[in-house]
């Protein structure tokens, strides 16, 4: 109780005197050209990291968590006591807290997830869902959000703990029921206060609708959790299909919580990103997520800008200074609580209704810098506590030993220039399980002369701002031996959820896979002597596949001067040129196997489902490979290199800075300097491209 105490003390102090020195009207006498402001808040990814520590690295990291958050929202609602609290989903699952109360030991139905221990506090209004919210299935989310699906065999129990605020979820529906999962949407019945045309203030109704959305490819990326139980609407059918019915049900604000980036191409019911083609439905703030970025433009000294793939969408349509999509105010507030978005309206009362003032409308994406660039917010004093014995429990299981050690230290900062200390363990994982699934499983006995290779991307490489690249055991010397624990596998392979499955494609294919990756890269022009971004955009990075054969048997180039698409050059298996006819078999994730990254990637060629966690394999490879992981056998591949290019200007690459001595010790002649810091707290490092 303390903490939502401290948390509403303001707002009612606020409705307390009104109640004593001003009107409440009815809604009949509202008079005409009263105005209420008010500001909906945003938080949206928090993945689990809801205290300032990072359970990979056993170390604080103020770059990030809920509890920071939490005084911004405490701000925000000082600034403006009329505030509705939303989340947009992904918050189950994303670090270890997340694998430790689902899967190491899953809470029961008597008691209530961590963080929504801390949501609650925090007095959330609502809530919608993410694609991450179904990885560990649908017994588990029924049980942990205390919603009877309506689906078969899926029980949630009697009054299990929950958040104590609605979730939503618009285009999700049962495929026996017919109906959604979640309540399509939601009401919530806010008493605001308002200023009246002479000054005076009084207490008004305001009534907030909440719908929320989920990508389509929830089907592919949980294919094992959701097959054949739910089907996913577009997001613009579902939210005409509801909004009318909101609207008549007396809902004067409209937002929708979409979990999905912005994507201006043209509108299917099928894209990931169709957030954008909601703004031309019947909506007042649009809320977004997914992608993990910043909209709009931080507005504090010195914060980030645009990531290149929102900075590159349509003037027309996208106002990345204001936040505006289509006229509608927009706001993604980045990931891991790193940031609060705020969507302050103005509404005035016109005519017997609510008219949004959209003149006056302002959106801010607000981070823990906020009040002058360099200053941190502190944490949240009340968090913590709330949450202490969750937190001390995940730090003693992170902790327990694997029963091997590494002479070398495991990283993905120089990845994307050829690094695989931190991808070839895992690549060898996967390709041995394969392996000995063939080998040992009847059923597959037809794939033994088949050569298996293994592919797996450096998922910590950056995408979550420069504390984001996995170190396991960082060395002071690369002969130094470090033993490895739970916490270590989760480094090198994140999703915790992702099945390990293979797939049988032909030599043409692979070339057309890697061509993937290889669009990473910006298109460096030879003759410029400005500078050029080499990486420009981070919000892909888990589509870095990198592939392994034995031996370093599989080899290939990336050429980054020609166009996205045809980079790849010189594909050799074992010194011979890769046949387009020739087959492979691919060691991958669920995630990959069916994703459509490229169209052999449709499911039809996969050849083995496994009912083991990659994250669980590499573990298990780990513990198995004796009693020390070395650079020679397990950390030390190339499999590709670039095209060699000599630049009239400078190319850079964007990693945490500091990290030189890492490149020299990898052997990586390619990263010549570190020359400053970029305006998000990257280190840039020089890149030649000749070498």
């Amino acid at each position: 109780m303390k903490t939502k105490f401290t948390f509403s003390v303001l707002a009612a102090a606020v409705l307390v005197a009104c109640v004593a020195g001003c009107n409440s009207p009815t809604a009949d006498a509202i008079p005409e050209g009263t105005t209420v402001k008010l500001s909906l808040l945003e938080t949206t990814d928090i993945h689990q990291n809801l205290l300032s520590y990072n359970y990979y690295s056993l170390a604080a990291d103020t770059s990030l968590g809920l509890e920071r958050t939490a005084s911004l929202i405490k701000a925000a609602r000082a600034e403006n006591p009329n505030t509705v609290l939303l989340d947009d989903g992904d918050n189950i699952q994303g670090t270890l807290l997340g694998d430790f109360q689902a899967v190491a030991t899953p809470v029961t139905c008597g008691q209530t997830l961590a963080l929504h221990k801390v949501m609650n506090a925090l007095q959330y209004d609502g809530g919608g869902v993410g694609n991450h919210e179904f990885n560990y299935g649908l017994p588990f989310l029924s049980q942990v959000t205390n919603t009877d699906f309506g689906i078969p065999g899926v029980n949630k129990g009697t009054g299990c703990g929950a958040p104590n605020y609605p979730l939503v979820l618009t285009n999700v529906d049962g495929v026996s029921s017919g109906k959604p999962i979640f309540n399509p949407y939601a009401l919530l019945d806010k008493s605001f206060v308002a200023t009246k045309p002479d000054g005076v203030t009084t207490l008004v109704k305001i009534k907030v609708g909440i719908l929320g959305f989920v990508p389509p490819q929830i089907l592919q990326w949980d294919q094992k959790n959701l097959e054949g139980k739910v089907v996913v609407n577009g997001v613009v059918e579902s939210a005409n299909k509801y909004i009318p019915e909101m609207r008549s049900k007396g809902a004067n604000v409209v937002v929708a919580l979409s979990h999905g980036g912005l994507d201006a191409s043209a509108y299917s019911p099928k894209m990931e990103n169709g957030s954008l083609h909601l703004t031309k439905t019947d909506i007042d703030a649009l809320m977004v997520g997914h992608s993990h970025l910043v909209f709009p433009m931080a507005k504090e000294t010195g914060g980030p800008k645009l990531d290149v793939s929102l900075s590159s969408l349509p003037a027309d349509q996208v106002d990345g200074v204001k936040g505006l999509v289509n006229g509608v105010p927009t706001v993604m507030g980045q990931s891991w609580g790193r940031r609060l978005g705020i969507i302050s309206m103005t509404l005035a009362y016109r005519s017997g209704k609510w008219v949004v003032q959209k003149d006056l409308t302002t959106v801010e994406a607000r981070g823990f810098k906020y009040t002058d660039g360099s200053t941190l917010v502190a944490a949240e004093p009340s968090i913590a506590p709330l949450i202490d014995t969750e937190h001390k429990a995940t730090i003693a299981y992170a902790s327990q030993p694997l029963g091997t050690s590494t002479e070398f230290p495991m990283s993905a900062y120089f990845a994307l220039v050829g690094d695989v200390s931190a991808i070839q363990i895992v690549n060898q994982a996967q390709q041995d399980y394969v392996r000995t699934q063939i080998a040992s499983n009847p059923t597959l006995a037809a794939y033994k002369n088949i050569p298996v290779i293994s592919c797996s991307a450096p998922f910590k490489a950056g995408r979550n701002g420069p504390t984001d690249f996995t170190d396991v055991a960082p060395a002071a010397t690369p002969a130094s031996v470090f033993a490895l624990q739970v916490r270590n596998p989760g480094d090198l392979y994140v999703f915790g959820n992702n099945n390990l499955q293979a797939v049988k494609i032909k030599g043409v294919d692979l070339k057309a896979w890697l061509e993937i990756p290889a669009g990473q890269f910006a298109q460096i022009n030879p003759m410029l002597t400005t500078e050029q971004d080499l990486v420009p955009s981070y919000s892909t990075i888990f589509n870095f596949d990198v592939f392994y054969a034995d031996n370093n048997g599989l080899k290939y180039e990336i050429d980054v001067t020609k166009p996205k698409g045809s980079r790849i050059a010189n594909l050799t298996y074992n010194s011979v040129a890769v046949d387009p006819a020739a087959d492979f078999i691919v060691a991958t994730n669920d995630f990959r196997a069916g994703g459509k990254l490229i169209p052999a990637l449709d499911g039809s060629t996969i050849i083995l489902k496994s009912p083991d966690a990659n994250q669980a394999i590499v573990a298990d490879y780990i513990k198995k490979s004796g009693p020390k992981l070395t650079l020679a056998a397990n950390g030390a591949s190339r499999p590709w290199s670039f095209v060699k290019t000599t630049t009239a200007g400078p190319v850079f690459l964007r990693v945490t800075t500091g990290k030189l001595a890492v490149a020299q010790a990898q052997n990586l002649p390619r990263v010549v300097s570190e020359t400053g810091l970029d305006a998000n707290g990257f280190g840039k490092y020089r890149i030649d491209l000749s070498q």
